[in-house]
């Protein structure tokens, strides 16, 4: 049994022209961003940067007031309390100051923000921020021999805390942490014994330890910014290209409006005249009203007859491809046998093989069910095949007509030759409308190039696949395959339940005994 597969096209990847455009346009638009940036980036990301600061510093505005707190408290053992209440309200004054700061900056308009001054105004605050806790930790008064722990601890906490909130303006950061950690170090270093020495190394560590986090969480938030932005643009390259299509597609909508309506129109206005060409020429060539005083007008009228039907075919076929290409060709479906209308389409254009000396082979195989698909358009594919089969064999070819099931459970029919062949880089050509091959050019019947697109738009109508295999000087064969949805399987014959039979029913048809049968 025959089988035919079906076969994937690859699709077309993205022109490098249009790539490389691309790119070169997005550097450009990033190294102008770079230069009107005061940070070296974005301008765009200048103010999420600042706002992101702003943003954190407002979330941890409670936990800032309890660790001020807590540390106002505990300092009090060493300092006293008013020493500690004067420390703790200096902070406290500074810490509003920030929050109001972040949100004047805010509540106003990006345009109307200056950046710069900004920055400057947030990298002050956190420089002032960080020197009152410097003061705390190193003042003078008070110094116990114990409080090199709490010193340790309360540094750490305020280096990671003054961190995290200010990861999106580095040099705030270094603002904030710089005195604080130099501070403590120093004091621990002037103390003289390798107990604190240890103590300053550790302080330096964990102030390295703590910028470089800060650091690459900058990094971090850097990079979501770039790929937030460059996800935006693509959006609006997608959106503006989704414009340019629609746009497209409108003006293609039009013109194939108008070209339908042309076609339409015109094919009225040309069968009209063509009907009283082909009657009057049929009359003349059949010389109805008598003979023709000179042989060769019988020859002329036959040419105009044929000339004619010609024409008429070629209007018809332009017809039916404008009505598949708008849509408005519509399939009458119904049950089919494919082989019975292969052979049928064999036997029409039997004689005309015959005549050009061209053998037909019929290879069906058997039994094979119907398929539902409109019976005319499968004539028309069919038709279509052969007679393009027919036009290019050479005398004495031969021709395969093959119907037969493919291998997923559809079917196929087709048409094999042992014509010129068509070149690869031409059968997309052919398969558009209007395409004729080089051996279609040279051939003395040309065609208008319309036979092979109609056949595969039907084919596509259908849900089937067609493909055109061809080697040069060797032959062509092209199929048609039809998919297994539109197989009509045989169905069983439905059994009818037999209603239930009540026990009065069953008794009055109990077969009775015979009177001779009783005598007996």
């Amino acid at each position: 049994m025959s089988v035919v597969e079906d076969r994937d096209i690859p699709m077309p990847s993205e022109k490098p022209v249009a790539k490389r455009r691309r790119l070169a346009a997005r550097s450009v638009r990033d190294a102008r961003d770079r230069l009107t940036s005061t940070t070296g980036t974005r301008a765009a990301f200048d103010y999420e940067l600042l706002r992101q600061f702003a943003q954190n510093r407002l979330s941890a505005s409670l936990v800032i007031l309890l660790l001020v707190g807590t540390v106002g408290f505990l300092s009090s053992l060493w300092t006293g309390a008013v020493m500690a209440g004067a420390w703790t309200a200096s902070v406290l004054v500074i810490h509003a100051i920030i929050i109001t700061k972040c949100r004047q900056f805010l509540n106003e308009t990006p345009s109307s923000l200056n950046l710069r001054s900004w920055r400057m105004r947030f990298i002050m605050l956190d420089l002032f921020y960080g020197l009152a806790w410097m003061y705390n930790l190193i003042h003078p008064v008070g110094i116990d021999e114990n409080s090199s722990t709490f010193m340790l601890f309360v540094m750490l906490l305020v280096v990671a805390v003054s961190s995290m909130m200010a990861s999106s303006l580095p040099i705030a950061v270094i603002a904030a942490t710089i005195p604080v950690s130099a501070a403590v170090a120093l004091n621990f270093a002037l103390q003289g014994d390798l107990h604190n020495y240890i103590l300053a190394i550790m302080v330096i560590a964990a102030q390295g330890y703590f910028t470089l986090l800060a650091h690459r969480l900058y990094s971090t938030m850097l990079a979501t910014m770039v790929a937030r932005a460059e996800k935006d643009a693509l959006i609006g390259e997608l959106e503006q290209a989704k414009a340019v299509s629609d746009d497209a597609r409108r003006r293609a909508e039009g013109s194939n409006i108008a070209k339908s309506q042309f076609l339409a129109q015109m094919s009225h206005e040309l069968r009209t005249p063509l009907n009283a060409i082909l009657g009057f020429s049929e009359v003349m060539k059949g010389e109805i009203f008598g003979t023709h005083a000179v042989p060769a007008y019988k020859d002329y009228s036959n040419d105009i007859h044929v000339s004619g039907q010609h024409l008429l075919g070629l209007i018809n076929e332009i017809l039916d491809l404008s009505r598949i290409e708008a849509g408005r060709y519509e399939l009458n479906e119904e049950p089919v046998s494919l082989a019975t209308v292969v052979e049928d389409c064999h036997h029409l254009l039997k004689l005309r093989a015959q005549n050009r000396g061209i053998n037909v082979h019929d290879v069906f195989e058997a039994d094979l069910p119907r398929i539902w698909a409109d019976e005319r358009a499968l004539r028309q594919i069919c038709l279509n095949l052969l007679s393009n089969a027919i036009k290019f064999t050479p005398s004495g070819g031969d021709i395969w007509l093959k119907v037969g099931w493919t291998a997923s459970g559809g079917q196929y029919m087709s048409c094999k030759d042992t014509g010129p062949g068509i070149p690869e880089e031409e059968i997309p050509i052919v398969l558009s409308s209007f395409g004729q091959g080089s051996n279609a050019i040279k051939s003395a019947e040309q065609g208008a190039g319309l036979g092979l697109p109609i056949a595969k738009s039907l084919v596509d109508m259908h849900g089937g696949t067609f493909t055109l295999k061809s080697k040069v000087r060797i032959g062509t064969e092209l199929i048609a395959t039809f998919p297994p949805e539109r197989v009509m399987a045989a169905l069983p014959p439905i059994m009818e339940a037999a209603p239930p039979v009540q026990p009065e029913e069953a008794a009055s048809n109990r077969p009775k005994r015979s009177l001779f049968r009783m005598r007996a």
